[in-house]
C-alpha cells in the first residue's frame, strides 16, 4: 500500500486547525498536507509536526484573494509581482516545515481572455518559479482541477499538464494527480497513471460522487487503483483530500490504521 498523508484543510475539520495535527498523529497517520499554511507562523507549524512526529508532504503557494474567487495566480497577466511574492513566502515556509513539494496553482480566466497570453505567462512563471524552488531543493508541482468543481481553471487536463512541463524545461516540476478531478474531467484512471508516471510528483484521491471518502460506496475503484501504485513502484505520498460524510474518525474504516502508519 502507498503512504497516505492526511489533508489538514478537509480533514479533522471539527478541530482548530493547529490541533488537527496532533488528531491526524492519534489517527495513524505520518504524513500530512494542507491548502494553505499563512494564517500561522511557520515556526509554530513546525512545533506541531515536531510533537506530533508528522511530515509536511505538500503545500500551496498563496492563491490571490480566495474570498473574491481568486484560484492562484501563475496564469494572470499582470500579477506577477504578486505571483514571486507569494512564491519567495510558500519557500520560505518549505524550509521551516522542510516540506518538499509545493503546489503552484494556475488561476482562473475571465471571460472572453485570450488562452495563449494567459499560457505564455503560466509557462513564463513556471520556468521563474522552477529556478527557485530548485535552489531549496524544492519540487514544483502544478495540478489539473476539474471545470465543474472549478469553472475557468487554467489549468483542466492532464495532457495539458505534460505540454505545459514540456513547455517550461525543468526538470523539478511534477504533475499533483488528483484522481478525484481526474475522474471527474476525463476518467481513465489507470491509464493516466501510466501516462504521467515519467512526471508523477504526488497523488491525492476522494471519492466521486461528492468529494467524500474513497471507499467501495463511489465509482472509484481505489483498492484497485493501491494495488496499481504498487505494481508501477511509485514511493511517494497519497494526500487524503476528501470531505468526511460525518467526522473524520468516524469515516475512516476505508483505511486500516496499518496502512496509515506506512509513512515511517
Amino acid at each position: 500500500m502507498p503512504r497516505f498523508a492526511a489533508n489538514l484543510s478537509m480533514l479533522f475539520t471539527e478541530l482548530p486547525f493547529l490541533e488537527r495535527f496532533s488528531a491526524a498523529a492519534e489517527a495513524g497517520f505520518r504524513g500530512v498536507e494542507c491548502l494553505f499554511p499563512y494564517e500561522h507562523p511557520a515556526d509554530a507549524l513546525r512545533q506541531r509536526l515536531t510533537s506530533a512526529g508528522l511530515e509536511m508532504v505538500l503545500f500551496n503557494l498563496p492563491p490571490g484573494d480566495w474570498s473574491a474567487g481568486e484560484r492562484g495566480l501563475a496564469a494572470l497577466p499582470g500579477r506577477e509581482a504578486e505571483q514571486r511574492a507569494g512564491l519567495a513566502q510558500a519557500l520560505d515556509y518549505a524550509q521551516t516545515l522542510d516540506c518538499p513539494r509545493l503546489h503552484m496553482m494556475a488561476g482562473v480566466l475571465p471571460e472572453g481572455a485570450d488562452p495563449d497570453e494567459y499560457e505564455a505567462v503560466y509557462i513564463a512563471n513556471l520556468r521563474h518559479a522552477a529556478a527557485e524552488a530548485g535552489r531549496f531543493g524544492v519540487t514544483l508541482l502544478i495540478e489539473p482541477i476539474n471545470p465543474i468543481d472549478m469553472p475557468g481553471y487554467f489549468l483542466t487536463h492532464q495532457a495539458q499538464a505534460r505540454r505545459l512541463i514540456a513547455a517550461a524545461g525543468a526538470d523539478n516540476i511534477g504533475v499533483q494527480l488528483d484522481l478525484y478531478h481526474c475522474q471527474m474531467t476525463e476518467g481513465r484512471l489507470s491509464r493516466t497513471l501510466m501516462e504521467q508516471w515519467p512526471h508523477l510528483g504526488h497523488i491525492q484521491i476522494a471519492g466521486v460522487p461528492g468529494r467524500h471518502e474513497p471507499d467501495e460506496a463511489g465509482e472509484i475503484n481505489y483498492r484497485w487503483l493501491f494495488g496499481e501504485l504498487d505494481r508501477i513502484g511509485y514511493d511517494g505520498w497519497v494526500g487524503c483530500e476528501y470531505k468526511p460524510r460525518a467526522g473524520t474518525r468516524e469515516g475512516l474504516d476505508w483505511l486500516p490504521r496499518t496502512s496509515r502508519e506506512a509513512g515511517i
